[in-house]
């Protein structure tokens, strides 16, 4: 007996989580970023870390192909740069938002809560999705508040 998709949303929709944005440059240079709530730390030792990006996504194929990756791990006052990345039109995605470049090329994205730059790893097909494993080489972190993702819907820790 399989769950039903919309009953298995809903459920998963009680698990609030932190709001990334993972961004990859490929080899010609071309920028791509996109919303991500699916991210987990996978092993201290090594540093791993884990992303789930839908085999439909057009970042897709430039992170398949890349050797690095950048978790942009978003604050609580960037709920506007959580929906542009999640807009469907993913050429406007940079337009307008500031970034620096980290070591490997992929962008960090200005005013972020942490970033974690990635070696890949592995990626590893699972159902619609494509998990990807990335070793953390260098990190940066900033006091505030994180953005959160909870029934649909952004949020903010109430303190």
């Amino acid at each position: 007996m399989s769950l039903d998709q919309d009953e298995f949303r809903s459920v998963l929709g009680r698990f609030a989580s932190g709001v990334t944005v993972v961004t990859v440059a490929d080899k010609r240079g071309r920028d791509y970023g996109i919303t991500v709530t699916a991210f987990s730390s996978l092993s201290l030792e090594p540093p791993l870390v884990l992303v789930c990006i839908d085999h439909n996504a057009s970042i897709r194929p430039a992170l398949a192909d890349a050797s690095h990756f950048v978790v942009n791990i978003l604050a609580a006052h960037q709920e506007a740069i959580a929906r542009r990345f999640s807009e469907p039109e993913a050429e406007q995605r940079f337009e307008g938002v500031g970034f620096i470049r980290g070591q490997n090329g992929a962008a960090i994205l200005e005013d972020v809560l942490a970033s974690l730059e990635c070696r890949l790893v592995q990626s590893v097909v699972g159902g619609d999705h494509t998990i990807f494993m990335g070793e953390v080489e260098a990190a940066s972190v900033r006091q505030d508040s994180p953005l959160l993702y909870y029934r649909g819907g952004y949020s903010q820790l109430d303190r």
